[in-house]
């Protein structure tokens, strides 16, 4: 049995296709016609974008404007000035042979975005590789793969997949699995579009099986079984009976309320990036937006995002919520996530350094912008606003009245800007948590940033393997913090949500519940999964269950008291 991560839910049982690799030879050679090469070049490049754009097409017809959407960053890749011209700078100063020098800068490139923090951006060397591969596909006049054409039942295994390998999926493809790529990446999300079950990051899977191999893919728990017994297969096929049959269920919750067995009614939300994602908290039956991360607003273009790109953009999340809330976290930039118009310090510890509020305060220009076009919007929705990595008191007092003197200037030039927007902040620092009793007192909410509030408290870097067995989303140390948040807004009679990871975790939200959170924001295909959770659970019994959690002294010992409470 192999492991891998969980990147689109689903069982399936078919044989291995296996996705072999394009095998790309360049050797470097001396030209005498650089003219030549860039000729070369930029034929390359307009046959690219005429392929990138017939994909673009056929996925907005079978998969919509969302994941169509992909195609288009990538023929911005593909028309990158600063890719290109380092090509073309390559090719006149050292004399060399097109392929080589696209090459040797494409591996620069991608060297750069692997090794960033971030896994949205890690993630988004894939996206280079795809685009950089064809051209020089092109160039060497090698045939790419073409999984359109599979005609029987199979599930795909490759080192990793591009988007344009996972648009061109047919009928066919009851699944796939990969050696590496994670959650994030692209392939992942057009997974999840065309509800395939998929299992990435299996570091192995391409050398343990061969083309025609039996496999039993369980992206519930994120495993594959190679050439399995009967017994296994047959277990296999009932397990997917009735996931098929749970799903029709779940649907049915779509427009039911989040209520416990004993009559609490909780929020669940959803976490978006961007205005296209609206589609999946609609279908999926979000009760609001517990997260917008706007920072997406900013990234994959040349300059700021104006007012009026911003202020359209969040006019159409709060009219397309119809009234429902939604939270907008104001601009998280800096440390692993950064700007190539923005000139940012080096820093050896980015995490912790120049980012979030901490950069808005000190720019406030950019920080304006962004607030004036979050006010002209307020009035199309149900808008909170709240603002990210905040440590002491003084950074939230500073950025709230910020805030009010913006507003204050909107109307006076006539705008108008709704009177009932809640202003709160994410606590993801141990300081706000443990002086939440003070914050709750000037704030209107709180929404805890897991992710994180957990990689802050264990001093543990979230993305580094190495310590990743500190990534402890129950340790007792962790729930305490959270308790104490949460007790304390409800002292002020204040609401707290909670937007990380954890929010949507099957161990974790009878905690929670039990702990008195009061809105749940997850990723949009968690929400009637926990829905059914909550439906099932008794507000008083998770009381109960958090007090134990509480006075346990491992995240092991956690673990194993909510199975056993859950298995009764």
């Amino acid at each position: 049995m192999i492991k891998g991560i969980t990147a689109s839910l689903g069982i399936a049982l078919a044989k291995v296709y296996k996705l072999e690799e394009l095998t790309i030879a360049v050797d470097q050679k001396k030209v005498d016609e650089v003219e030549k090469e860039i000729k070369l070049l930029n034929e390359a490049i307009t046959k690219t974008k005429k392929d990138l754009t017939n994909l673009r097409d056929h996925t907005l017809k079978t998969m919509g404007k969302e994941k169509a959407d992909i195609f288009d960053a990538h023929l911005l890749v593909a028309d990158d000035p600063e890719l290109i011209g380092q090509v073309t700078d390559m090719i006149n100063r050292e004399k060399v042979n097109v392929e080589y020098a696209l090459k040797t800068v494409r591996d620069t490139f991608v060297t750069t975005f692997e090794n960033m923090d971030n896994e949205y951006m890690k993630e988004r060397a894939t996206d280079i590789l795809d685009v950089t591969n064809r051209m020089l596909a092109k160039l060497l006049n090698l045939k790419t793969s073409d999984i359109s054409l599979i005609d029987e039942d199979v599930i795909v295994v490759a080192h990793d997949l591009t988007p344009s390998d996972t648009a061109q999926m047919n009928k066919f493809v009851k699944g796939f699995i990969t050696n590496t790529g994670g959650r994030t990446s692209h392939s992942a999300i057009m997974a999840r579009s065309l509800e395939i079950p998929a299992v990435v990051g299996t570091k192995t899977i391409t050398n343990d099986v061969n083309d025609g191999d039996f496999v039993v893919l369980d992206a519930l728990n994120g495993e594959v079984f190679i050439n399995p017994t009967e017994s296994v297969i047959n277990e296999y096929v009932a397990k997917k009976e009735q996931y098929e049959k749970d799903k029709v269920l779940l649907k049915q919750l779509k427009d039911e309320d989040t209520v416990t067995k004993d009559g609490l009614h909780v929020e669940l939300a959803a976490n978006i990036g961007t205005p296209q994602d609206l589609l999946g908290v609609v279908d999926n039956g979000a009760e609001g937006i517990g997260l917008f991360r706007t920072e997406f607003l900013y990234m994959g273009r040349d300059d700021f995002p104006s007012e009026e790109e911003q202020f359209n953009a969040y006019k159409t999340v709060l009219e397309g919520m119809k009234g429902k809330p939604v939270v907008v976290r104001t601009l998280d930039i800096g440390g692993d996530k950064k700007l190539s118009y923005l000139k940012m310090p080096e820093e050896l510890n980015p995490f912790l350094g120049y980012r979030a509020i901490r950069l808005c305060l000190d720019q406030k220009d950019i920080f304006k912008t962004q607030l004036r076009g979050l006010l002209r919007a307020s009035i199309y929705g149900n808008l909170r606003i709240m603002f990210p990595m905040i440590a002491v008191l003084a950074e939230f007092n500073e950025a709230k009245a910020f805030l009010l003197e913006v507003k204050k200037e909107l109307l006076a030039e006539g705008y108008k800007v709704s009177d009932s927007i809640e202003i709160g902040m994410m606590v993801e620092i141990p300081s706000a948590a443990l002086l939440a009793d003070q914050f709750a007192k000037v704030v209107d909410f709180f929404s805890i940033g897991t992710n994180d509030l957990i990689q802050y408290t264990f001093a543990s870097d979230r993305m580094n393997e190495h310590v990743s067995y500190l990534y402890q989303p129950y340790n007792p140390s962790l729930l305490r913090l959270i308790k104490m948040v949460i007790d304390a807004a409800h002292q002020e009679n204040k609401w707290v949500g909670m937007c990380g990871e954890m929010a949507g975790d099957k161990i974790a939200v009878p905690i929670l519940l039990g702990l008195g959170l009061d809105e749940f924001s997850m990723s949009a295909t968690s929400i009637l999964n926990t829905r059914k959770l909550l439906l099932e659970l008794s507000l008083n019994e998770m009381k109960l269950l958090a007090s134990e959690a509480l006075i346990k002294s491992t995240n092991e010992e956690v673990i194993e008291l909510v199975n056993s409470y859950m298995s009764k």
